[in-house]
């Protein structure tokens, strides 16, 4: 069932997430409620849903984008790495134009680790453990920031970087935070 995405600024996303414990009734239905929720995003469209997007603080999301359509619940960062040439600067990250549901329009270039190694949960209850690289790491780590109670802004912030909002006339506006 589709659900209503809840915007920044709502204390719900600020919350630190809940591990499921176990795989219930309630929990099919979220994960369903995810799956539909994020289907039908178009303006942005949507790759990532987290469970406390949609006002559920449980460690649980969903990804559709090409090949990286994941249910992902109780996800544990097991490594996470930059595997990009080393050049003059050791600590550097991919830096890729981020959004969020949660706060649609608006856009950051935020540099995230580009390697992620993560063991969870499918929706059949498997444990899979699986690296994530390039721009689907940049996803699973967003979708865990949600479950951190973190919203891609803070992540601006801390790297000093500027958000941009895009409006209806596809012209981008720099936005003070």
């Amino acid at each position: 069932m589709i659900q209503k995405i809840i915007q920044s600024g709502e204390k719900k996303l600020r919350e630190i997430s809940k591990p499921v414990d176990k795989f219930d009734k309630k929990i099919i239905a979220l994960i369903q409620n995810l799956k539909d929720t994020l289907a039908i995003q178009n303006d942005p469209e949507g790759v990532g849903l987290a469970a406390p997007q949609i006002g559920i603080n449980l460690r649980a999301f969903v990804t559709n984008f090409k090949n990286l359509k994941r249910v992902v619940v109780n996800p544990k960062i097991l490594e996470i790495n930059n595997s990009l040439p080393v050049t003059r600067n050791k600590k550097a990250k991919s830096e890729i134009l981020e959004g969020c549901l949660s706060l649609p329009h608006y856009y950051g270039p935020l540099k995230r680790e580009d390697t992620v190694k993560l063991k969870y949960l499918d929706e059949n209850q498997k444990e899979i453990i699986e690296e994530f690289n390039g721009f689907n790491a940049q996803i699973i780590l967003h979708e865990i920031d949600h479950l951190n109670g973190k919203l891609f802004v803070d992540r601006l912030l801390e790297q000093k970087k500027k958000l941009y909002k895009l409006d209806k006339n596809d012209e981008w506006e720099e936005i003070e935070i």
